[in-house]
């Protein structure tokens, strides 16, 4: 297509200056919200949007003068505004049904511990010195100390998440040498994170044994040489084999490790835990409790702690002393070490259930409600979203999932709420609730919206309702 410059060239020059738009009326009232830089910069982008659609020829000089007469310019300008403050980190209301929801933050932790994150957070603490001597000492010894009691295990190390763990003790044990896996383990997990690339990364040269369906102990035995660092077994979070299979069990690959002296270990992931004083979370069968773990004799287990587990985002390894010692020396572990943020969640979490009160954690609670429970929840929140005329909603039964690669193939029962409504199509109405005050993210599925109750958190039911509500006025 011909692009007439001339016609170009007059449209652009209707386009008012920066200045003369930080003078109209109603941009100049964001600029007592936000400061001058912030809305100066928000003009700018404006005004690039519409040089945009008169370089498309998608904007003519008389469309152009009668969207400015009609304060369009203005109009872009507070819309971005509105945009960017709904950016960022905000509380969300969560009836995805998927409990541990990667996009939506994971695991909520208690609200104590909340507390205690908030009181680390905005305040001195006792981080890096002992309060009876006064003395320098290690920011986690307490962590380590609350991991010994609750897995058995003789140490314990944090670090930022579970991909930092896996990466420290490849780094650590491996580094110049080599790491024994199984093809059937060499998983790829979210955000892309391939087990055979951190690998790499770590300065580990990879040695495959078996086969993707069927590993044996002995496999493991034949490929260790002078140059293996450790032995690796790798939980495959979202990933399944079934059918004709066979894997080595930790306690052979321990047994191994202690026969010819090479470390040894699991990435276990999800973080499950089964004791006296917490109610068994039973449909999770095929996943390995961390005590069982650590007591199969592994050099040393990790696994997140923002997933079963229930707390903050962390990488938690625990296991030998010996193991633990060598990765607190590695001067990796202070690039992925905790802050004092997550190290007061961590304790606190842990104190939980030390203390008998696991249950409470916001992930189990979520995990362990019954679909007679949520029948009963979905009818009296279907009864007020009925009083709306915007919306029909049906009560329907369905299935919650775990969610973050934590025991992919179980299902929770659960009844949903299927809204439909008269002016907005689900897409629409997903979005409308996403961008409304209190955020509420759901799920479309067919020709509905989806409210799974399973994911709400205590005094959100009052909000769903007025984000309904807002959305029916």
């Amino acid at each position: 297509m011909r692009v007439d410059r001339t016609a170009l060239e007059a449209a652009f020059r209707q386009l008012p200056g920066v200045d003369e738009v930080l003078r109209f009326k109603r941009v100049a009232g964001i600029a007592g919200r936000t400061g001058r830089t912030e809305v100066t910069a928000l003009v700018r982008r404006a005004l690039e949007g519409l040089r945009r659609e008169i370089a498309a020829g998608e904007l003519s000089v008389t469309d152009l003068k009668e969207r400015l007469n009609a304060g369009e310019l203005a109009a872009r300008v507070e819309a971005l505004f509105e945009a960017d403050s709904k950016r960022g980190i905000r509380r969300v209301i969560n009836v995805s049904g998927v409990v541990l929801n990667t996009g939506l933050g994971r695991a909520p932790v208690h609200a104590e511990v909340a507390q205690r994150m908030a009181m680390a957070a905005s305040s001195f603490c006792v981080l890096e010195v002992d309060r009876i001597s006064g003395k320098r000492n290690r920011r986690d010894d307490h962590l380590s100390s609350l991991l010994c009691r609750l897995t058995g295990c003789e140490a314990a190390i944090a670090v930022n998440n579970n991909a930092a763990a896996v990466l420290l003790y490849l780094q650590t044990f491996g580094q110049g040498g080599e790491a024994i896996v199984s093809r059937g383990e060499l998983v790829e997990i979210g955000g892309s994170f391939r087990v055979p690339d951190v690998m790499t990364r770590a300065g580990v040269k990879l040695v495959e044994v078996g086969t993707t369906n069927r590993t044996r102990i002995d496999d493991y035995r034949q490929a260790i040489g002078d140059d293996t660092g450790l032995l690796l077994k790798v939980h495959t979070s979202n990933f399944k084999v079934i059918g004709f299979t066979e894997e080595v069990a930790m306690e052979e690959l321990a047994e191994l490790g202690l026969e010819t002296g090479v470390p040894a270990i699991f990435d276990l992931g999800s973080g499950l835990f089964e004791m006296e004083g917490l109610t068994p979370l039973g449909q999770f069968g095929d996943e390995t409790v961390v005590q069982a773990a650590v007591k199969s004799g592994l050099d040393a287990v990790s696994f997140s702690g923002d997933k079963l587990f229930g707390g903050p985002q962390a990488g938690l390894i625990v296991g030998k002393h010996k193991a633990i010692e060598a990765m607190r020396k590695n001067p990796i572990y202070r690039a992925v070490r905790l802050d004092k943020t997550a190290l007061a969640g961590l304790e606190g979490t842990l104190q939980l259930i030390l203390d008998g009160r696991g249950d409470e954690i916001p992930t189990r609670q979520m995990l362990r409600r019954s679909a007679d429970e949520l029948h009963e929840t979905a009818k009296r929140l279907a009864a007020s979203l009925s009083e709306l005329p915007t919306f029909q909603v049906e009560v329907a039964a369905d299935r919650s999932q775990p969610g973050s690669g934590s025991a992919p193939d179980v299902f929770l029962d659960t009844w949903v709420l299927r809204v439909t409504s008269s002016r907005f199509k689900p897409d629409a109405l997903a979005r409308e609730l996403r961008m409304g005050e209190p955020s509420v993210f759901g799920r479309v599925q067919g020709d509905a919206l989806i409210v799974d109750p399973r994911t709400l958190l205590d005094g959100d039911e009052a909000g769903l309702i007025e984000a309904f509500q807002a959305l029916d006025a």
